[in-house]
């Protein structure tokens, strides 16, 4: 049963910095295609960010490009998201997904979902 837990979310202070780790199990996530998504209140969900599994190929959001980084521990078989320099726009439930193939960083590209994770952005 493939599985993605999400973690690291909290409450930080605008210009912050948080890391989220999306800890896969039951599945290899080295083979798999990542991303990051959010969803705030009264939004749709949007794609934050992705990596594609064999070459590594990333993708940002305009709204994260400059302060996100998305990267793989594969050892871990983690795939985590840097944030920094953190605003209130930023405040959502993030979520993981992977899935074997990418076709693009949007949400119905992606098969399997983690629980999400809050965070929240403020003083």
């Amino acid at each position: 049963q493939l599985q993605l837990v999400e973690s690291g979310g909290g409450l930080v202070e605008p210009g912050g910095s948080l890391r989220l780790s999306c800890a896969a199990s039951g599945f290899t996530l080295a083979y798999y295609a990542v991303g990051w998504f959010r969803q705030a209140p009264g939004k749709d969900r949007e794609g934050v960010s992705c990596i594609s599994s064999r070459s590594g190929i990333t993708y940002y959001a305009d709204s994260g490009k400059g302060r996100f980084t998305i990267s793989r521990d594969t050892a871990k078989n983690t795939v985590y998201l840097q944030m920094n320099s953190l605003k209130p726009e930023d405040t959502a439930v993030y979520y993981c997904a992977a899935d074997l193939l990418f076709g693009s960083c949007t949400e119905r590209d992606f098969s399997s979902w983690g629980q999400g994770t809050q965070v929240t952005v403020s003083s």
